[in-house]
Order: structure tokens, then sequence, then C-alpha cells
């Protein structure tokens, strides 16, 4: 089986996290945490860096490693490693997705989020401030 090595990047601002809706694929309308794959040669604070310029055209700067977790969905293997992560420039732009939102701690659940992020979700109730 396909095992994917992704990065996702929680971006924090204000005492909320961004939250994006996928524009595509099998998960298309489900919420996550903006990333993607890491590529050869390149580190996990380089992919994350370059995926949200990609997908959000902002720069970001990881601010502490978060949490690795592991999925198992019917057709792959899913490695992500998460980064908190702060914008220091621009304001992100939908190029991949079709929505976001900042979302408090209190709002985390009113998403309907891709599986293997539920446990990012998890992570940030219990370390986010109310």
């Amino acid at each position: 089986m396909k095992t994917l090595n992704v990065v996702a990047a929680i971006i924090k601002k204000d005492s909320k996290i961004l939250a994006t809706k996928r524009g595509y694929g099998e998960f298309i309308n489900m919420w996550e945490f903006p990333g993607g794959k890491i590529e050869k040669s390149e580190s996990k604070r380089e992919a994350i860096v370059r995926e949200i310029k990609e997908e959000l055209d902002c720069i970001i700067r990881p601010t502490k490693f978060a949490l690795d977790l592991e999925y198992q969905y019917p057709t792959f293997y899913l490695k992500m490693s998460c980064f908190e992560a702060e914008i220091i420039e621009g304001t992100p732009k939908l190029l991949e997705h079709n929505d976001a939102k900042w979302l408090s701690k209190n709002q985390l659940d009113d998403v309907n989020w891709i599986p293997a992020d539920i446990e990012v979700v998890d992570y940030l109730k219990k370390t986010m401030d109310d």
C-alpha cells in the first residue's frame, strides 16, 4: 500500500486557527489543516513553508513542532507532521481550497474534518487557550 509523507500547518492568529475546505480530490468539501507532500531533499519545515506559499500565497514561519500522526485510509497510509505556525507575510488566498475560516477552540467541532485531521483537533483542544 502506498504511504504518503505530508506536513500540515496549524496557523494561529489571535487565539484562532486557520481551517481550509478542500476544493479537490477524494475529500472535497471537507475541512483540513493546509499542507501537502514533502518533496525529496526537502526538510519538513521547508515543505510546510513551500506548501502554504503554493496553496494560500502567503509566507509562514513554523514556530513549534506540534505532533506526528499516522492514519490508515482505505487506499493509502498517511504519515503527517504538524507544525504550529504564524503568517509573516501576506493574507491567505484560496488557490486550492474553496473556503477558509478562523476557528476558536470552541468552534473546532463546527466543521466536518478530514479523518486524519481529527487527531490534530484533539491536540488543539488540549493545548489551545480558551
